[in-house]
């Protein structure tokens, strides 16, 4: 069985809520985070697959059509591959909050469909996100989770950023 890392989107690879971009409604809005193209190239030395798992609820509700945040992704891959660093698939939920669909985070779909159609070992793997539900839907999923910010009582370990976090990833990887 593979190996792999999720990663949530915003606030993650992505500047979301700064002074330069409010939301990414367009792919010119999505500026990366430092070391982000780094991390992910990091990784992916070290893992079968890198995963973007995200919700987008402002598909569902009507702040943005589903094609341009198709546009979004493929902007944001196609940058990223420019760096040496690959994001093998993106996925996300693209219904309203508390929709009650099975794809949003915290819910596990989105994580588990990829596992299933990649043949992952959700219990090797791990989920990396800046809020309880990334975390949430990673746990319910099998992964390790890696929570980006100050503290999360139910991540197995908390960095400042994504860089910092691929280090212990591929380090508790290899233990």
């Amino acid at each position: 069985m593979k190996r792999a890392v999720f990663l949530d989107r915003d606030g993650v690879i992505n500047e979301v809520l700064t002074s330069r971009v409010k939301f990414v409604n367009k792919p010119k809005d999505l500026y990366f985070l430092p070391q982000v193209p780094e991390a992910i190239k990091k990784l992916n030395k070290h893992f079968d697959y890198v995963f973007v798992v995200t919700n987008q609820g402002g598909v569902g509700l009507g702040f943005m059509k589903e094609t341009s945040l198709q546009k979004i992704h493929e902007h944001m891959v196609k940058e990223l591959k420019k760096k040496g660093a690959t994001i093998h698939e993106v996925v996300y939920c693209p219904h309203k909050p508390r929709s009650g669909c099975a794809c949003r985070k915290p819910n596990s779909k989105l994580i588990v469909d990829l596992a299933r159609k990649y043949n992952i070992d959700v219990s090797k793997s791990y989920m990396v996100g800046d809020t309880d539900t990334d975390i949430i839907a990673g746990k319910q999923a099998g992964t390790k989770g890696v929570f980006l910010g100050d503290q999360d009582p139910l991540a197995d370990a908390v960095f400042p950023d994504l860089i910092s976090a691929a280090h212990w990833i591929i380090e508790d990887s290899t233990t």
